[in-house]
Parts: C-alpha cells; structure tokens; sequence
C-alpha cells in the first residue's frame, strides 16, 4: 500500500553509478531553459549560457569541493551582468564588446574566486548563522517559484483558456509523478520520468503548449544547436582604464558567486549528512569562471535547484556533475532537436518540486520556540533575498546576527566584589570582555572609595580584543591617579600575550602567577623582579 510517510524530498543513503548518471541526465535537461533564461536577462546570446552551464558543471564537479552539487550559470549573477555588458557595448562602440568585456571580467572575477580559496577565506561561510541559512533557503524557494510563475505568460500576458488548463494539468501531472513513483520504485529518478512521460503525453497527444523550441524563439533566440567551445582571448584593450572598468564588476560577481556556492554548499552538507570543502570549491568555481573568460561561457556558480534536484534523483557523486555537464554538451552538439521539444511544463513541475524540498517548513513551526532576533533574522533574510539577491541578503542577516550576539554577550558581564584579610579589593569578573561591554564593566568599579590595592580576577572572564585593552587601560589610570594601585590576575596566556603586545599603550600592572601571594607586600616583590 502506497502511502505519503514514506515520501522524502532527500534520500540520505549513499548513491550508485546508475542513480549517478540517471540523474545528471535529470539535471541536463532541467538545465537547458534555465541557462537560456538566464543569458536572455544578461542580454547575450542562449549559446554562452548554455557553454557556460557546460564549463562550470564540468569543472566544478571533478574539482569541486561538494560531491553532487551542480554549478552553472545563475540568475544571481545575470542580474549583474546585464549592466556589465550595456556599459561595454557603450564603451567599445560596438554591439558585440560588451560580451567581451563579460568574458575578460570572468577571468578577474575567477583569479579572485582562485585566490580565495588558496588562502583558505573559505572556512568562514561555517560561521553564518542557522536563521540566515533558513532565511536564505526560504527566500531562495521564493524567488525560484516566483520565476517559475513566469512560464504561465506568453508575450507578457497570463495564459488563459484551454491553454492555461493545459500548462497546470501538464504541471499537475509532473509533480504527482515525482511524488508517487518513488514509493512504487526507486531504481529510476522520478524527475527524470516525469519529464519523460508527459514530453511523449505532449507529443504523441498532439498537445499544443510551450516547449523549450518556443521558448527560446518568443525571447529571441533560433534554437540550442552549436558547435564546441573554442578558445579566444577577449578582443579587449589591456589597459589601466580597462581594470579600472571591470575591476568592480569583478569582485561583485566574486563575492556573489562564492557566497552562493559556499551557502548551497552547506546547505547540501545539511541534506546528505556530510561535508565538503569550502576552499576546494572556492578554488573550483574560479578556475570554472577563468575557463569561461577564455572559451566564451557566460560563467555562473553553484545552482541550489539543481543541486537538489540531483540529490532528489540519487546523485551523490562527482560522476553525477559530469553526467550533467557531457550530456548538456551532447545536447547542444548532436540532439537540440529532441530536447527543444521537451515540455515547458514539465520543467516547471519539476521546479514547483524543488521549491518545496527547499523550503524550510520548520522555520514556521519553531518561530514561538527561538528567540525573537532568530526570528526577525530569518523574516529578514528571506525578505532581501526576495527583493535584492543573496549577496545583500546574507550579509544584512550576518551583521544583523552579530549585532545580536553581541549585545547580549555585553549584558553578561558580571564583577564578585570583596576585600580580603589584607584590606584588598577583589573584582572576579565573570564574562568576556569586548568592545560592547566596556562601559558596563566600568561602571562595576568604584575608584574614589576603593582601598589602596585592587586586584581584577579575569579566572572566569576573557579579554577579548583592543578595546578591552584600552578599557583597563584607562581604569587603571583612574587608580592610580587617585594613588592606587592595580593588579591582573588569573589571564589566560592569549590574554596575556594580548596585553603584552599592547603594553606600549595600556600602562598596567600584570601578575601572571598568583600561586605565591602571602601578603599584600609579595606584590611589591614580585612586580619589582618582573620589572628588572
């Protein structure tokens, strides 16, 4: 008996060659009408988005480092290039220059990509915050499912009619495939068939709809047919005004796509319950964009959508990336014809299916279980994401996230006060102490009534960063203004290699071992010796 518990948008157990290759050939054929989209919104020609997709998901899926994730070109990226290439058209007084300068800014941008990952910048995507991951992820379904809606128009207009009824039914048709075929078998992919099954319902039923032919036709194009990539430098002056055009541009799509990549990345590591290598794939996608400079690629980064479509159809190896890659390729090469008949709709449902593996159901359910700033930074996140893209989005909920931690770090600082047998004053301080907490920490001390001797316990605190330093610094100054003295006690060894770097600005008295405290004037001994 069939039942939907069983149903799961990801498969967790390792995969095989077949699911391997079944679901890079899913993945290529769901690649086609995104990549020709999305080279239409950078304002080029299909063919460089589609050599695009092929360069990138080659080389990022055997250099990569995430088994299973598909790179290719990107909405995300298109977005910026768009402007890149109308300003070089204007710049070079040609038509054509602009996709020059496009391909002379994928070198920059993947020499920067390169550079990243060499330098190891690609740890710190582990430090983005679980909320601006659920906000990504949300806003990623969002917009993937807002720019599906826009398969339901033909020439700027709603469908309507027995065509409208057509695309939903055909849609409809797609999705129940992908849901039930699983729970009936598994040793095919179920996009695949699903693609498969309504191409020959389409085309043997005489169905008149949009197909990937048409598709490309209504936004300008003749078809998908083309020869292979071949190798060109950038018919571009090389020249300082030059960089200074590009250099921009550069580090824009830089940023944006490694932050991409690097999130879906985690996000991949989360569904199959391992990891890649953030630097590795730095390092992947630009040796991918350098490639795409030189061969004519539109270049891009890593897909979520496909990525989770292949791990949805079984991919859980390299091979699965190259299978995409080679049969995009062999689909521009030697079987446009077949392909620009698949079924608009059947594409959609298989995105309509995507977007809702994607999305983060939990986020709603826990939203009176978390926090409320966890809560603001997932609104807001998937809120930018919609309205902007990622790179704004992502970094918008980091600082947002920190601002957060932050403050309620400084609200933990705490000082044990007492005076000792000998008449000294302790403050055991309890918390880090950073730049956020300083002037709470300040107002822990009492400088005009305080005994002659002070003694700052740090045992269950840390200093943290400069102005701590300075914090002390100044507190201690306050003392000894007032004829009295301050000692340190109990720092840890980075604190005090911190403060013993810093002593040209901070003035204060370090104890570093309090084991031989007998008395107030073993002080005066043991500083005088530290001293000569």
């Amino acid at each position: 008996m069939i039942s939907l518990k069983n149903f799961k948008f990801i498969d967790r157990t390792n995969g095989s060659i077949k699911d391997d290759i079944l679901s890079g050939i899913t993945v290529a054929l769901a690649l086609v009408p995104e990549a020709v989209a999305f080279a239409f919104v950078a304002g080029i020609s299909p063919i460089v988005g589609l050599y695009g997709a092929f360069m990138m998901g080659l080389v990022t899926s055997i250099f990569g480092g995430r088994p299973g994730m598909i790179s290719g070109a990107t909405g995300a990226l298109a977005v910026v290039m768009v402007h890149l290439v109308s300003v070089g058209n204007t710049l070079g007084g040609d038509s054509s220059m602009g996709l020059q300068y496009l391909f002379a800014t994928l070198i920059l941008a993947g020499i920067i990509q390169t550079a990243a990952g060499l330098f190891r910048l690609g740890k710190f995507v582990r430090m983005i915050p679980h909320s601006v991951m659920l906000g990504f992820v949300n806003g990623l379904a969002i917009v993937i499912f807002l720019s599906q809606l826009g398969m339901f128009k033909s020439n700027g207009q709603w469908l309507e009619g027995q065509d409208l009824i057509y695309m939903i039914a055909l849609v409809a048709l797609t999705m129940a495939i992908m849901v039930f075929l699983p729970m009936l078998t598994k040793k095919v992919p179920a996009a695949l068939t699903a693609i498969i099954v309504v191409s020959l319902i389409v085309i043997f039923g005489g169905i008149e709809t949009e197909t990937v032919k048409s598709f490309i036709v209504a936004s300008g194009g003749e078809g998908i047919k083309a020869g292979l990539p071949t190798f060109n430098i950038p018919l571009i002056d090389l020249n300082w005004e030059t960089l200074k055009f590009i250099s921009p541009y550069a580090l824009i799509l830089a940023a944006i796509g490694l932050i991409e990549s690097l999130m879906t990345l985690n996000l991949i590591d989360e569904l199959t319950e391992t990891r890649g290598s953030g630097n590795r794939e730095c390092v992947a996608q630009g040796g991918a964009n350098i490639i795409n400079g030189f061969f004519g690629g539109m270049g891009g980064c890593a897909m979520i959508g496909q990525s989770i479509i292949n791990i949805k159809s079984g991919g859980r190896g390299r091979l699965s990336g190259i299978v995409a890659a080679l049969a995009l390729l062999c689909f521009i090469l030697f079987a446009s014809t077949y392909i620009e008949m698949v079924p608009i709709a059947a594409l959609v449902g298989v995105m309509f299916m995507v977007v809702i593996g994607t999305f983060a159901w939990s986020s709603l359910k826990v939203w009176n279980k978390v926090p409320l700033a966890d809560v603001i930074v997932i609104v807001l996140v998937t809120g930018l994401t919609v309205m902007f893209d990622l790179a704004i989005a992502v970094l918008a909920g980091v600082i947002v996230s920190s601002l957060v931690f932050s403050w309620e770090n400084a609200k933990r600082i705490r000082a044990r006060k007492f005076v000792d047998e000998h008449g000294v004053k302790h403050y055991e301080i309890y918390g880090p102490l950073f730049f956020g907490c300083v002037e709470l920490f300040n107002s822990k001390f009492d400088v005009a009534n305080d005994p002659k001797e002070i003694i700052i316990d740090f045992k269950e605190s840390r200093i943290m960063d400069q102005s701590a330093i300075e914090c002390i610094n100044k507190l201690s100054e306050k003392y000894i203004k007032n004829g009295k003295s301050v000692h340190l006690r109990h720092l840890s060894k980075d604190c005090i290699n911190l403060i013993k770097r810093a002593d040209k600005i901070c003035d204060v008295n370090l104890l570093e071992d309090p084991d031989y405290f007998v008395a107030i004037d073993n002080y005066r001994t043991l500083l005088t010796k530290e001293e000569k």
